[in-house]
């Protein structure tokens, strides 16, 4: 697409999206746990539900006007459940595709320990799935927290579109708690300057309105409080993507931990949904 007055460049926004998805997708470093990833895996299962699953809930919150008890949902990389298990509650019926086994056994449990049976699994990488296995007639396509899992995004958003027949939907969190960016600084001596933001939902509102869709954004906000031990372990998952989390950097982030304490987050997320 060539650049205009009132739109970018679509090849310097795709060098941008392929520059920050790699730095995220970074496997993090933390050699001073060999079982760092599985416990941090259950941090997310465990999380997933705080608040009574209250990420999930004001996102559902706001796509109720276009859901109804007889819709049906197809959810994609739906990890630990935060936004699966709200959404069951609501609609007729969740497949949900996952290809990750960690998060699949923490999907299981969290729905089993919340009652929820609406919901069916399948194991999967969401492009290997060809559009005769799970149809084009779904109510709401959906995905969380998923996009920079994504080497193309505008084929993700367009096979989105294929398997619905009503609407499509994202949503993402929007912006870094407090806590990491300020060790961040502490550790590296460096500025915080967004090396670890969230905020893919930027990269996918230009390519949607790129193809013409109209596209309704809301923001919501969600708390978000961790223990101790699950404090440490989130800020070296990110810590850990650009500096190697060796026994004498966590020491640093639990004595940065210890100082400033455990409370409560206000954190915030964006909604889109648009007409497929």
């Amino acid at each position: 697409m060539a650049g205009g007055m009132n739109e970018p460049d679509w090849s310097c926004v795709g060098a941008a999206w392929d520059e920050m998805r790699n730095q995220r997708m970074i496997p993090a470093r933390t050699g001073y746990d060999p079982e760092f990833r599985a416990k941090l895996a259950e941090d997310h299962r465990e999380l997933a539900g705080y608040n009574n699953y209250e990420y999930g809930r004001r996102a559902v919150e706001v796509l109720g006007e276009i859901l109804n008890k007889d819709s049906r949902v197809l959810e994609i990389g739906a990890g630990p459940g935060t936004l699966t298990i709200p959404l069951a509650k609501v609609v007729k019926r969740i497949l949900v595709v996952e290809s990750y086994g960690m998060a699949i056994a923490s999907l299981k449990k969290n729905l089993k320990d919340s009652g929820v049976a609406n919901v069916e699994i399948r194991e999967a990488n969401w492009l290997d799935v060809g559009e005769h296995e799970i149809g084009g007639d779904f109510d709401l396509v959906v995905c969380s927290h998923f996009l920079w899992q994504m080497k193309d995004l505008e084929k993700h958003l367009a096979k989105m579109e294929a398997a619905s027949g009503g609407y499509c939907a994202v949503i993402q969190p929007a912006g870094r708690d407090d806590m990491a960016k300020e060790v961040w600084t502490e550790i590296t001596g460096e500025p915080y300057a967004g090396q670890f933001d969230p905020d893919a939902d930027y990269f996918a509102y230009l390519i949607l309105r790129r193809l013409g869709r109209l596209v309704d954004v809301q923001n919501v906000n969600y708390s978000m409080k961790r223990d101790f031990e699950q404090e440490v372990r989130y800020v070296a998952s990110f810590i850990g993507r650009y500096a190697e989390v060796d026994s004498r950097v966590k020491e640093q982030i639990e004595q940065y931990v210890s100082r400033r304490g455990i409370r409560q987050e206000t954190q915030s997320a964006v909604v889109m949904w648009w007409r497929a």
